[in-house]
């Protein structure tokens, strides 16, 4: 066999080399997606659930459109890593990679929230509900819990029987509050007893 050149020999060596290096960096980079769906195409697999943008149809299932990018992908992170308890939605997260849950945040983020509608409430419930929402839970659930830059999740206009669901599980420590949410929690049921909980349901789902 004819040898090349040593000028010509090394060139080739080295940029097979080279190649050989970036095939494995490309190999081995992670993907930002790991279909290559867009934030719309990965978004659409909640919409079984979740219903179309984010607006759910109930009556367990919270409405996603309009809430916070940051909150969103922080619970999706929880339900992957089980801080968050869950029925389903810790098997499904195990499916998505931290940049998909960015995808999913900033799409639903960027929807409308739309309020569930036809709920019935008691009147006198939910004006008590208004105090101790007003007292306990207004600085960080601010305007009644419709701001997404509090980064905490929409309260009034959720369904009842989610917003039941998950009192349920932070009151019995289930889920696992901020340390801040947790004293106020206390201090509430303390003072106001499972009665004060179910008036807080009755005031954000009027």
């Amino acid at each position: 066999m004819k040898k090349l050149p040593g000028g010509i020999a090394l060139a080739v060596g080295t940029a097979l080399v080279v190649l050989s290096n970036s095939a494995f960096a490309e190999k081995k980079a992670k993907p930002k997606t790991l279909s290559g769906a867009s934030a719309v195409m990965i978004s659409n697999t909640c919409a079984g659930c979740h219903g179309t943008y984010g607006a759910s149809n109930g009556p367990s299932i919270p409405t996603l459109g309009g809430m916070s990018a940051a909150y969103l992908v922080e619970t999706m992170e929880g339900y992957k890593s089980g801080d968050i308890p869950s029925t389903i939605m810790g098997r499904l997260a195990k499916g998505y990679n931290s940049d998909e849950f960015k995808l999913m945040g900033e799409y639903f983020a960027g929807q409308k929230f739309v309020a569930a509608t036809g709920q019935e409430s008691d009147a006198t419930k939910a004006e008590k509900g208004a105090k101790i929402h007003k007292k306990y839970c207004e600085k960080c659930h601010s305007e009644q819990g419709t701001v997404a830059d509090d980064d905490s999740g929409f309260l009034t206009g959720q369904w009842k029987s989610y917003l039941s669901a998950q009192m349920m599980d932070y009151h019995n420590k289930d889920r696992k509050a901020s340390k801040k949410m947790a004293k106020k929690m206390k201090k509430m049921l303390n003072k106001e007893g499972s009665a004060g909980a179910e008036a807080l349901v009755e005031f954000y789902s009027k």
